[in-house]
Parts: structure tokens; sequence; C-alpha cells
């Protein structure tokens, strides 16, 4: 199936080649497919899973619009995980216990910008979810390519 993944992807990098590294074209072919993924995920989460409302945990009540994040993480989180380990940064030679341990501890920092951001535009800015959900997502794939390149998947 990687093999099949990774052949299809760099079908389209053509257009790319003269001007963008194959390990970034395949970061963002892998990354936007799995932000699309959580766009999608969010979404429904957002709208017909939690259905607008409080989402009540017993020890915490969480808004509808944090909720979905939380809830959509972990699914994304591995589907992540699968495809920048196994597509973009499959010469890291680093054990995978390892670029796992360290792909969390980036995920952490990025759910935590993106809980800051989410309260920021939806409850102090007064920002639609989805919308608000879109402009974290453009901060967090910053910080996320540095982070995974540099730590996550390095190669010694």
């Amino acid at each position: 199936m990687k093999k099949t993944l990774t052949l299809v992807i760099d079908t389209f990098y053509f257009p790319f080649r003269s001007w963008l590294p194959l390990k970034t074209y395949r970061y963002a072919v892998c990354g936007g497919s799995n932000l699309v993924l959580d766009i999608l995920l969010y979404f429904i989460f957002y709208n017909f899973i939690f259905v607008k409302t409080n989402v009540d945990l017993l020890l915490v009540v969480l808004s509808p619009h944090i909720a979905s994040l939380f809830f959509v993480f972990p699914i994304t989180f591995l589907t992540g995980f699968a495809l920048q380990k196994y597509i973009t940064f499959e010469e890291s030679n680093l054990p995978g216990r390892i670029q796992l341990f360290r792909y969390f501890v980036v995920a952490m920092g990025a759910i935590v910008i993106s809980y800051a951001l989410m309260k920021l535009f939806v409850d102090g800015l007064h920002f639609y979810p989805t919308p608000s959900r879109l402009l974290t997502i453009l901060v967090t794939v910053v910080y996320s390519y540095i982070m995974q390149n540099k730590f996550s998947f390095q190669v010694r």
C-alpha cells in the first residue's frame, strides 16, 4: 500500500518539481490530506455529533468547538503519523517508537496552539468556529512542518 500511495502522490509532482523539493511536496500532500480529514471530521463532530451544544464529561463541560477539537485529534494524530512516517520522512533512521513519541510531543504543542487560538478566535473575537479552525490550522501547519522535519523525523 505504501508503494502504491507513494507512486500516486509522486505522479502529480511534475508541476512542482522546479521549485519544491520532493520531501516538501510529499509533506504538503500528506499533511493536506490529513488536514482535509481533520476539517471534515471537525465539521461532523461540531454539527452532527455534538449538535453545537456543550459536552458534559462529568469532570468538565466542554464547549462544542473545543470538544470537537479534542475528539478529532486522536484520529488525525494516527493518520498523520502514518502518512508522515511512511511517505514523507521515510529516510529517517530513528526507531519508530522514538518517532511516535516525538511526533506526539509536537502534536501536543500543536493542540495547545490550536486550543489557545480557538479560544481567542471563537470566545474572544466571536468568529465562527469552522473558519476559526481554518485560521488555526494555518499557524499549526508551519509549526508542525518545522518541528517534524527538525525533531520528530530527523536523520541521525
